[in-house]
């Protein structure tokens, strides 16, 4: 099975809270919400239903499984239910088990190591949505097999990126583009190697 990331980032790279101003306010960010003003484009609904209906689950990092399950748990919507019923992979070395929400396997210890073997089992993809730390912990080590990105016109400045300082060189390869009416970028790619 593959592992692909799905994010919404911008220009600027910056992955952190774009949903709504209280999603992830660390380091004191307060710009969070920033692709509400496009979350009705109808492309991007298509590009990421079309990925998430042929879904094996989803690999997610503590802080993501908690505000994700915790925030949509707490919503009448359908995500609710497809979440709750899809295999979740949390990778966390706080956590212990057993985990909350239903269909949760924990992967403590040597996380890289877990994802490895993950990778092994077939099935389709598995969907890494947030989750930023757990993204930059494997990318370098070749463990992230393609990137569906959905890159929003705008720069902030400020806020936790996709990739951070002193990541890479690498190259990735672009396998399709896809503009929008709303101006995003639906854009994947794929490592390509150092």
């Amino acid at each position: 099975m593959r592992i692909v990331v799905i994010s919404h980032v911008t220009l600027d790279g910056v992955m952190q809270g774009p949903g709504r101003a209280d999603e992830d306010t660390r380091g004191g960010f307060t710009l969070g919400g920033w692709a509400a003003e496009r979350a009705g484009d109808e492309a991007v609904g298509r590009a990421w239903g079309r990925r998430l209906a042929a879904s094996s689950g989803y690999l997610l990092g503590r802080r993501t499984y908690q505000e994700v399950l915790g925030h949509w748990n707490t919503q009448d919507s359908p995500f609710r239910d497809a979440l709750n019923s899809a295999p979740k992979y949390v990778a966390s070395n706080t956590l212990a088990g057993p985990l909350p929400w239903p269909n949760s396997t924990l992967l403590s210890g040597d996380v890289p190591a877990a994802v490895a073997e993950l990778r092994k089992t077939p099935g389709d993809d598995l969907h890494i949505m947030g989750s930023g730390a757990l993204i930059q912990s494997l990318s370098p080590l070749g463990l992230i097999d393609e990137y569906l990105l959905c890159v929003h016109p705008l720069v902030l400045g400020a806020g936790r990126r996709l990739f951070a300082d002193g990541f890479g060189p690498m190259a990735f390869g672009l396998a399709d583009a896809t503009p929008t009416d709303s101006g995003i970028l639906i854009a994947t790619y794929r490592p390509l190697g150092a």
